[in-house]
């Protein structure tokens, strides 16, 4: 055995250069002086005996090795802060810091009928929020940089435990007058593939839209050009096309102010399932379960 060990600081201070790619960037997201920093690697290096990372003028490059270290740090790091979340969570239920991610077709519509209810029934919960699209926000979960996400499904965010809260329907929305008369409610078959207007890449929304209508031709014809549902929404009042919306946002006001018709899909599946999903078997299972039933309440 060693008798020397990398710490947990030094750890710190490689993954965050490795995420940000600049020594000044990761400095300052450790909380520490750029020196400080580039000293903590040097030390590292030179306990290990090994160059973890090629310094220029321009650019940091990590040696391949350095990679392969920089993920190892990046597990042993996260199985540090559950170790620290075993003894919190051996206290009292729902309290202390949690970090949730929350991806924003949801963020907007739900947080502000939510969190005062938490708050009342929960005083002792500090709930930090970030707001990522889906893929980012499964990323930061696996890399331990969030506890738990408010997240849509299906969508694949890895080695997940989750607690299903409610099923958020999807609705076809369009311009006053388009169609003439239109139905109680809207067909797959009946959305014209040029005019549909979906959120970008990255929004797993645009997905269960596509999915829910279960036409392939939708995907290739169908242009994602929104960068938010409120994007959206302002582009189809304008008459440039239709789109799909969540109930939620609906229910939240997002068609106030505007000349715009909606109409529930009806398809096999015209809904997406909103849930809370954290780390398989982490230490905070029940408080997770815990915030689920509250989120349930609230909603």
């Amino acid at each position: 055995m060693a008798t020397y060990l990398p710490t947990l600081k030094q750890l710190q201070y490689l993954i965050a250069l490795r995420d940000h790619g600049h020594f000044g960037k990761a400095a300052e997201s450790c909380f520490v002086t750029q020196s400080t920093l580039s000293a903590g690697l040097r030390e590292l290096e030179s306990l290990l005996d090994l160059t973890l990372v090629e310094r220029t003028r321009r650019v940091v490059r990590f040696t391949p090795l350095g990679l392969a270290i920089a993920d190892k740090a990046q597990r042993i790091l996260r199985e540090a802060e559950e170790l620290a979340e075993m003894a919190r969570a051996a206290g009292k239920p729902l309290s202390g810091e949690m970090r949730m991610g929350v991806i924003p077709t949801i963020a907007p519509f739900l947080l502000p009928q939510i969190l005062p209810k938490l708050r009342a029934e929960w005083p002792e919960l500090k709930l930090f929020l970030r707001e990522e699209i889906s893929p980012d926000a499964c990323e930061s979960l696996q890399r331990g940089h969030i506890d738990c996400v408010l997240l849509a499904l299906p969508y694949a965010c890895g080695e997940i435990d989750k607690a299903e809260l409610f099923e958020d329907r999807l609705y076809v929305a369009f311009p006053a007058g388009e169609p003439d008369n239109p139905p109680k409610q809207i067909t797959p078959e009946t959305l014209d593939e040029g005019r549909l207007l979906l959120l970008e890449d990255g929004h797993c929304l645009k997905d269960h839209a596509l999915a829910a209508c279960n036409r392939p031709e939708l995907r290739a014809e169908a242009r994602m050009m929104g960068t938010s549902l409120h994007t959206l929404v302002q582009m189809v009042d304008n008459g440039l096309g239709t789109t799909m919306l969540p109930e939620m946002a609906i229910k939240a006001g997002i068609l106030e102010h505007t000349d715009i018709n909606a109409r529930p899909l009806e398809a096999d599946h015209p809904f997406r399932t909103i849930a809370l999903v954290w780390r398989k078997n982490s230490p905070r299972e029940k408080d997770f379960t815990l915030l689920a039933e509250a989120l349930k309440k609230a909603i």
